[in-house]
């Protein structure tokens, strides 16, 4: 069996929600400027400055990339700007929403691991693309809660 294409489509949450992202934005730099007046001036360690912040920017990173979807015949592709991520749909044992989309469990039910273990596929802006997709899981993995 090929691998075709059966649906695709991008989510970019940086762009889709704005109102939340101005607000994420100015949290962050307000976050910095405590963080950057206690490390600098009160502890005068800068080190612990720029891990924090890498720390802060690479757990919000999904938020400000683009991420493009591809459910195929036998896998699902995610494409991130700098990485990509194929799994067959064997290794999931159940799906469900949660607060972005869909959630892929490796489990055959909801676990408090799929946040670690599982895979996220978030829908974009319109959702135009959640009916297809829930048929297509349904098909391929079954087990919806």
């Amino acid at each position: 069996m090929s691998n075709n294409e059966i649906v695709s489509w991008t989510s970019f949450p940086l762009v889709d929600n704005l109102k939340k992202s101005a607000f994420l934005v100015s949290f962050i730099i307000f976050i910095s400027a405590i963080v950057w007046y206690i490390t600098f001036k009160q502890w005068n360690s800068p080190i612990f400055f720029y891990i924090g912040m890498a720390l802060l920017i690479f757990e919000l990173l999904p938020y400000f990339v683009p991420t493009s979807y591809f459910l195929k015949d036998e896998t699902i592709l995610i494409k991130y700007p700098l990485a990509k991520v194929e799994k067959k749909y064997s290794e999931y044992g159940c799906f469900y929403f949660d607060k972005n989309g869909i959630m892929l469990s490796p489990f055959s039910r909801p676990h408090r691991l799929d946040r670690f273990r599982g895979q996220s596929l978030r829908f974009s802006a319109d959702k135009s693309e959640k009916d297809e997709v829930i048929s297509i899981l349904k098909e391929k993995i079954g087990a919806q809660f």
